[in-house]
């Protein structure tokens, strides 16, 4: 047989790549329809588009399973690596890769054997961060303002918080409805908590002073959502004080070990959120009633006191004998040292007034007259005589001048000559300094920006005149002003077209025509 002949014509049908893949995959999703798969899950992967894609395994095999955003949203417990769990789901193909898959729907775990190694696990990663730690507990307050209850509308568990506040202590107390079990349990709670401690105090809705996270019994599946790692976040960053109520005196979720007490019922939670108003008036009662009793006995002991005191003082009529005597004594004294005094100041009175008379007065007088005419006599032969040695000094200091007006005149051509040089310099000193700003001013007009706005270029300024250098801002801004090298304008950011662009159309292959 030659090697190079043809071989014998074949009637099989020629597949196309696509034709077969299309022919397996309707194979498959036809023997298969929804399935539910028990193994261990792998490696995790969600994607940021928020798809999840995850590996099934057993001890001979691997099944590729993929979850979509929406389907990953609804899961009530999601996939971690290591959890045997039972998987629903699709089987299909994906054509790209030559494989087929498992499209999973829902994830439960394969007992509650399952759940509680998860739960255990969890725990210690968290225990590990520090949540747990019971220095960040803060203290709940004595008697709360305002109470923000975290639970269903619908349940009796608020019913039962409710009727136990108004029987120890009313408060004003503000419900969050959140769905308590279920896919939607762990965003509600968590953005409920958030919630509460963004309220802003003084605020138009009062900010609680205590929150308490609050649901009934129930199995480990319904109580899930509470064991969820964001909740635990929420209730370990809450700056409000947070008391967990979630189950009965049994159950633990991890919600218990984050907040700042945990209380085994919803009934117990608003016991330790308020004391009981009726022991609290009775407790001042007798508070008011020992005050009342210690004050009367304080006061009566010290006025009996002051009675023992009083006994121990003299009568007053002995403290003001003596003195009394005394003043007396100094007053029968006073009359008679009154009239001496008087006696002794006339006498001294006489005494002086005898100086005074008429004659005696002239004579001082006169004495005074002739003293002046002798010392006027004396005056203008004294002057005259210091005007004369005035004038002869004034001669002296003349007749000494003349030298120094010689050494002046000799002085004065040095003196000029030092003038003129001055003068040459200064003005040559202006000269390199007017020079050199002319050469500064040409630099400054060469660098400056107005010549780089000449050469084509432009500033954007905000609406104060502040210079604009990032994109970012300039879209940010309602206008702003454009400044080129011969003026200014106004403009404002271009508006992208929001409208979505159509994808251009694939190019059309060429027709290659029937293969039969």
């Amino acid at each position: 047989m030659d090697l190079l002949e043809d071989p014998a014509p074949s009637n099989a049908h020629d597949f196309t790549v696509s034709e077969l893949s299309g022919a397996v995959k309707r194979v498959i999703e036809g023997e298969f329809g929804r399935v539910r798969v028990r193994g261990e899950v792998g490696r995790v992967v969600i994607a940021r588009t928020g798809h999840m894609y995850f590996d099934l395994k057993d001890d001979r095999s691997v099944i590729a399973a993929v979850s979509w955003k929406g389907q990953v949203a609804r899961m009530t417990v999601r996939p971690e690596e290591g959890m045997e769990v039972i998987a629903t789901g699709r089987v299909t193909t994906y054509a790209p890769q030559s494989k087929y898959q498992l499209q999973v729907e829902n994830v439960e775990p394969a007992g509650a054997g399952a759940l509680m190694a998860m739960l255990e696990a969890r725990k210690k990663a968290l225990s590990a961060e520090g949540l747990f730690d019971p220095a960040r507990k803060k203290p709940i307050p004595y008697l709360p303002q305002v109470i923000g209850v975290i639970s269903s509308p619908s349940g009796a568990v608020i019913r039962d918080i409710l009727h136990r506040l108004a029987d120890r202590f009313p408060r004003h107390v503000i419900l969050w409805p959140v769905a308590v079990q279920g896919e939607r349990c762990p965003s509600d709670v968590v953005r409920a908590i958030r919630g509460f401690n963004a309220l802003p105090r003084g605020g138009a809705v009062p900010r609680p002073d205590v929150l308490i996270v609050a649901r009934g019994g129930g199995s480990i599946e319904d109580l899930w959502g509470f064991n969820d790692e964001a909740v635990v976040r929420a209730a370990a960053d809450s700056a409000i004080p947070l008391i967990s109520a979630v189950g009965h005196e049994t159950d633990t979720t991890l919600i218990d070990f984050a907040a700042d007490r945990r209380a085994p019922t919803p009934t117990a939670a608003a016991e330790m959120a308020v004391p009981v108003r009726a022991e609290l008036l009775a407790q001042v009662a007798t508070l008011a009633a020992r005050l009342d009793r210690g004050g009367k006995g304080a006061v009566e002991t010290r006025a009996q006191h002051l009675r023992h005191l009083a006994r121990a003082l003299p009568r007053p009529e002995a403290l003001l004998a003596t003195a009394t005597q005394r003043f007396d004594l100094a007053s029968g004294r006073f009359s008679g040292s009154l009239r001496a005094l008087a006696d002794r100041k006339r006498l001294d009175l006489s005494r002086a007034a005898a100086g005074l008379r008429p004659g005696t007065l002239i004579a001082r007088l006169r004495a005074a007259t002739e003293s002046s005419a002798r010392c006027g006599a004396q005056l203008a032969p004294a002057l005259r005589r210091g005007v004369e040695d005035r004038a002869r000094a004034l001669a002296r200091l003349r007749l000494s001048a003349v030298p120094l007006q010689r050494e002046i005149a000799r002085a004065r051509p040095q003196i000029e000559t030092l003038a003129r040089r001055a003068d040459a310099a200064m003005r040559l000193s202006l000269t390199r300094a007017a020079d050199r700003l002319e050469a500064l001013d040409r630099m400054r007009q060469t660098l400056g920006y107005r010549e780089t706005l000449a050469r084509g270029f432009a500033i954007l300024r905000d609406p104060d005149g502040a210079p604009v250098t990032q994109a970012a801002v300039a879209r940010g801004l309602p206008r702003f002003k454009v400044e080129l090298g011969d003026g200014a304008f106004d403009a404002a950011p271009l508006v992208p077209d929001s409208r979505p662009k159509r994808a251009p159309k694939p190019p059309r292959p060429p027709d290659q025509g029937s293969l039969f």
